[in-house]
């Protein structure tokens, strides 16, 4: 039996190709084993590729399944961007909100259709602050990521937090320190296993400007990334961290910013990032942004 895939490469966060954070896209992945997602994750080798299936009930419209190279992740901003964009485009969507099935739970997904083009704005999963990050694991993540302790932003914490997906928060000075940050990455896949976190996003905060707040990158090696060009999962997570320590003023309703990354590896991309606030802490999370087709073929699999 000949099976049919409708396969995707999509930039993320951007609206120039060879930008942003590129993400593959089977819309039609029905049928596909564990097995087949993660062969074909493997093959497409970007960050994570989303396979998206049909639903089976009342409750969702469609369930997205997220893979990178080497395993299942609950879920991907990149890749939530894409796979909806993708979405939009093959049914010509017109501004809508729909439910998705993630392994961050049942989330909505609100498609914005502007002059033909679309803008996707993706709902994150549960705001959850982890644990900080000191002593002598704060001096092994300090030394792996070669930063010194007198580059760090003052009454930062390095803490984990998650909006569905855990991130490191590490707030340094400057941009010129982010760009010249060379880590060690097999000493980050070590750290990983002992403080049950995959993922380190290092930024700063540009105060100058107005139309970007945060700088960033994002190191991720101990699930097969080593640097991830324009992350939702660090970024949706970063805007609450800022809420709950008090280090952005905000009027207790809303806090929005942009954050750009990509820009060491020469794959610069924006996000759109809103929170949600009551009682002065954050209670969802929301990133936007815009996509680009780089690619469609058909993927033909023999039984």
């Amino acid at each position: 039996m000949i099976r049919k895939y409708n396969l995707y490469q999509i930039d993320s966060f951007t609206k120039e190709k060879f930008t942003g954070n590129p993400a593959g896209v089977i819309t039609n992945a029905d049928g596909l084993t564990d097995y087949e997602m993660q062969k074909i994750a493997r093959e497409l080798n970007n960050s994570e590729t989303a396979f998206i299936l049909s639903s089976n009930c009342d409750e969702y419209d469609v369930q997205v399944r997220f893979f990178t190279p080497m395993n299942e992740v609950p879920i991907c901003g990149h890749a939530t961007i894409a796979a909806h964009y993708v979405r939009a485009i093959e049914n010509e969507l017109n501004t809508s909100r729909i439910y998705h099935k993630t392994g961050a739970g049942i989330l909505p997904v609100d498609i914005i259709r502007e002059n033909d083009e679309y803008k996707i704005v993706m709902t994150q999963g549960k705001v959850e602050f982890g644990k900080i990050i000191d002593g002598i694991n704060k001096e092994k993540l300090l030394a792996a990521l070669n930063i010194k302790k007198r580059e760090l932003l003052e009454n930062y914490e390095i803490q984990i937090v998650s909006t569905g997906h855990s991130k490191v928060m590490i707030g340094i000075k400057s941009i010129e320190i982010l760009n010249a940050l060379k880590p060690n990455y097999s000493a980050l896949v070590k750290l990983s296993e002992i403080i049950e976190c995959n993922g380190y996003y290092v930024f700063t905060i540009d105060s100058q400007n107005t139309d970007m707040l945060v700088h960033g990158r994002m190191f991720a090696p101990a699930i097969g990334i080593n640097e991830d060009p324009v992350t939702g999962n660090a970024n949706g997570p970063l805007g609450a961290y800022l809420i709950h320590h008090k280090l952005v003023k905000h009027n207790n309703s809303s806090f929005k910013f942009n954050a750009k990354q990509g820009e060491a590896i020469k794959r610069p991309g924006i996000i759109e990032v809103e929170v949600k606030i009551e009682d002065n802490e954050p209670i969802e999370v929301k990133v936007a942004g815009s996509a680009v087709v780089i690619f469609k073929t058909e993927l033909v699999l023999n039984d």
